[in-house]
């Protein structure tokens, strides 16, 4: 009788379980490259968790590993969406990893910072300078420019992330080559840089390195002003972010619908929160420039260093640079590493 009873207490339970209407059970999806301590992914994950109650399990991989991954997965993808700087999304165009989908708010992305078929599209830029933690310089001055940082006084202060696999190193390279009086067909200047800096015993990591900034580990990193507000307004830390003197690029970062996605659907409905004005808004929230220039307010505009120093930072040829990414890449292997 005890255990009769029980079976249909049980089997109430399950199918009062199965029938409230109360109750949902939160969809996963994955996304390539979306770090939690990179560009305040973390704020992002909540958001799209919050908003739509899908799942975006933290994921680690750099620009280069992610596009590594989808071209191994290409015949059974297991991503639904991916993340990356641009030059990289280029080439998963070319690479034939990702579909088409015009996310909400398509027309508002100016033309040049989208595939035409919406095979990538930029969801926010930042621009590429100098992260400096100033507790950490050991009474040294902030370097204000490239050439700075050659100096002694800087020796094993310097980090820039691997420029043949992480896609800010290798816009860190591009804008020391444009600053240096190269261009895109031209890497000299900037594999002549990087032999230089290489007698300063430069920290060079693979992945995002924001708290081995913060740690004094590495007092100088090639980075985003974004990365160095976000620790001047949110963690406090007493740190400076410097375009140099000799210029340096903007970058923008795009995100795509992998082709054949196990979850489509769930995929869509992500880049279209992320296009929408709440996900805009967690970019402008942490310091990067939304797309959308109307995500941007006037309280976190003010933040950002004045105009006249924006000035010195220049757009790209974005295409190109992706068409020269690896012969940089094996000139930097040969020449630099």
């Amino acid at each position: 009788m005890i255990i009769r009873t029980l079976k249909l207490f049980v089997g109430a339970a399950i199918i009062a379980v199965s029938i409230n209407p109360s109750q949902t059970i939160a969809a996963d999806a994955i996304c390539y490259n979306c770090p939690p301590q990179w560009a305040d992914w973390a704020s992002q994950l909540k958001a799209i968790k919050k908003n739509l109650d899908i799942n975006l399990p933290h994921d680690n991989k750099n620009s280069g590993q992610t596009l590594s991954q989808l071209l191994a997965e290409k015949d059974n993808p297991v991503a639904d969406v991916a993340y990356y700087g641009v030059s990289f999304g280029i080439q998963a165009k070319e690479k034939g990893v990702v579909a088409a989908y015009k996310p909400k708010h398509w027309d508002e992305i100016p033309d040049g910072l989208k595939d035409p078929d919406g095979r990538w599209f930029t969801i926010h830029s930042g621009t590429l300078g100098l992260f400096v933690n100033k507790d950490a310089l050991e009474g040294a001055p902030v370097p204000t420019s490239w050439n700075d940082l050659l100096k002694p006084v800087y020796k094993g202060m310097v980090g820039y992330l691997d420029p043949s696999s992480a896609f800010v190193g290798y816009a860190g390279a591009v804008a020391v080559n444009q600053a240096m009086g190269g261009t895109l067909d031209d890497f000299t200047p900037a594999i002549n840089y990087f032999k230089a800096l290489s007698k300063n015993n430069p920290i060079v990591p693979k992945q995002t390195s924001y708290a081995r900034v913060l740690s004094g580990e590495i007092p100088i990193l090639f980075d985003y002003d974004f990365n160095a507000y976000r620790a001047i307004y949110k963690d406090k830390a007493n740190v400076s972010f410097v375009i140099p003197a000799e210029g340096s690029v903007v970058v923008p970062y795009v995100m795509s619908l992998v082709k054949n996605a196990p979850h489509p659907e769930l995929g869509k409905k992500v880049l279209d929160f992320i296009m929408s004005d709440k996900g805009q808004a967690v970019w402008a929230n942490a310091f990067l420039r939304p797309v959308r220039a109307s995500a941007m307010s006037k309280e976190a505009a003010a933040k950002f260093l004045p105009a006249s120093d924006y000035a010195r930072a220049k757009p790209l040829d974005y295409g190109k640079m992706a068409a020269v990414q690896n012969a940089f890449k094996e000139r930097y292997l040969d020449e630099v590493r």
